[in-house]
């Protein structure tokens, strides 16, 4: 199966924010800019995406980012696992179903930014 989604791609790890309840307590939550980006691949992840696959995948995610600052592969690797089970294109993103990720950064394109997921059927 091969995904596009379209947009700046956004880490959980960097998009994070302390709120500080009545009683004092703090709490660690995802950013709005995050939040939005969530939202933004869960609309393109429907019809045919939704299989919620729960057999042996190899994972290729190639990032596309808008600008040169340097970011952290692995972050955006988490945060499209985490999109890809929200969106029920995978059953869970656990060992038993990602067997293997490989995280490419494409290069810098500020018009069109972007990541592109394959997913490879293993026969184990």
């Amino acid at each position: 199966m091969e995904i596009t989604l379209f947009g700046v791609p956004r880490t959980k790890k960097n998009s994070q924010r302390f709120i500080t309840l009545k009683d004092g307590r703090k709490f660690l939550i995802q950013n709005k800019l995050y939040l939005e980006y969530e939202k933004d691949c869960l609309k393109q992840l429907t019809g045919n995406f939704q299989k919620e696959i729960d057999y042996p995948i190899e994972l290729t995610i190639t990032i596309y980012k808008q600008d040169k600052r340097i970011s952290d592969l692995v972050g955006y690797a988490q945060s499209i696992q985490d999109i890809l089970v929200k969106g029920k294109v995978l059953k869970d993103d656990n060992y038993k179903i990602i067997k293997s990720v490989k995280t490419i950064f494409g290069g810098i394109d500020n018009i069109n930014p972007r990541v592109e997921i394959k997913t490879l059927k293993l026969k184990l």
